[in-house]
This record gives C-alpha cells, sequence and structure tokens, in this order.
C-alpha cells in the first residue's frame, strides 16, 4: 500500500506543480532549462505512474474491504466512463465544442472516471487510488477554470465535424477497453461476461 500512496503523490504532485507551486516551478525552469525540466517532470511521473501500478496490484492480492458495491454499481461505472473516455480523446481532437465549452476536458474525464471506479469499487486500495485522482481533479479543475478566466483565456470555437471525430473515436476506445483491454491490462471484466 505504501507504494501506491508514494506513485500517487509522486505523479500528482508533478501534475500539480504548475498550479499549485508556479513560482517554485518557474525558478526551477530558470536554473536547469526548460527541456531539462520537461525530462525531470517525466521521469518523477512515469515512476510514479509504475509505482501506483505495482503498489495498486499488491494491494489487490490481499484487499482491505470498506464496502461492497451492489452488482448493479458496475453498470453505472460502464456508463460513466463513456463520457469519460469522449472528454479524454476531446483533450486531443483541437475544435471540439466540448473543449470551447469546459476547458479542461482531461481533468473533467478523470472525474469521471474516479467516480465511476468508487462507485463500484470498494477497498481501501480502491479509494486511495481513484479517491485520490478525484480529490487531485476536482480543485486542479476549479482553479484552472479560474485562472483562464482570469487570464482572458478562449478556447476555439468548436466545429461539429470535431465533436463528432471526439465522440466516436471516444465511443470506440470505450468499447475496446470495455470488452477487451480492461480485462488484458486490470484482470477484470468491467460486465462480468
Amino acid at each position: 500500500m505504501l507504494a501506491l500512496v508514494i506513485g500517487l503523490l509522486l505523479f500528482l504532485g508533478v501534475h500539480s506543480a504548475r498550479l499549485f507551486a508556479p513560482q517554485w516551478r518557474a525558478a526551477k525552469i530558470d536554473k536547469i532549462g526548460l527541456l531539462p525540466w520537461k525530462g525531470v517532470y517525466s521521469l518523477i511521473a512515469l515512476l510514479g505512474l509504475i509505482m501506483i501500478i505495482w503498489g495498486y496490484g499488491q494491494a489487490r492480492l490481499d484487499p482491505t474491504w470498506l464496502w461492497v458495491s451492489p452488482a448493479w454499481t458496475r453498470h453505472l461505472a460502464a456508463l460513466l466512463t463513456i463520457p469519460a473516455f469522449i472528454l479524454l480523446v476531446a483533450t486531443y481532437v483541437p475544435h471540439t465544442h466540448i473543449k470551447a465549452r469546459v476547458g479542461h476536458p482531461m481533468l473533467l474525464g478523470v472525474k469521471f472516471w474516479a467516480v465511476a471506479h468508487l462507485l463500484a469499487n470498494g477497498t481501501l486500495a480502491d479509494l486511495l487510488l481513484f479517491g485520490g485522482f478525484l480529490l487531485w481533479a476536482v480543485p486542479l479543475y476549479v482553479v484552472s477554470r479560474k485562472r483562464d478566466r482570469i487570464a482572458g483565456v478562449r478556447y476555439p470555437a468548436g466545429q461539429v465535424s470535431r465533436d463528432a471525430i471526439a465522440i466516436v473515436v471516444g465511443l470506440v476506445l470505450w468499447v475496446a477497453f470495455a470488452l477487451w483491454l480492461h480485462v488484458l491490462l486490470i484482470g477484470v471484466k468491467p460486465f462480468g461476461v
């Protein structure tokens, strides 16, 4: 469990530096340069991700149950992950109405993903992993949107064709993940079939 916690602190911490410690981040970039900063940032994020994966996998071997979710929550979780995938794809498709409207679709997608998994899973490791990401994404989204308003950031107007791309690709990825990749990568069949 310690590896999971350290991994979350590293991964989420480095992803929060720009918003919650901007002066410290700027000082480090001035001192070592942008490319070395990106290298260090990437290494810390990768190390954190590896520790999260390993720590969560280890915690699942001997779970500490906090609650047992009803079976129907798995289906609700599956439904809630649909917008999570669409929002994730909308992050990378330029000029969508989605990005123009929400500003930071990846953070909103993380919130959907985390809530979905908290509803369907009830171990301490689940609470740490998904609750940690939710506790990170909520304030980060709020701060990011506030920063955008203060800076006068306006995202380009969306195009229906770009929204269609984000939705179709998001749905295809969701189907692939729900039917094959989740069990292959995580070891759990979302629909229990």
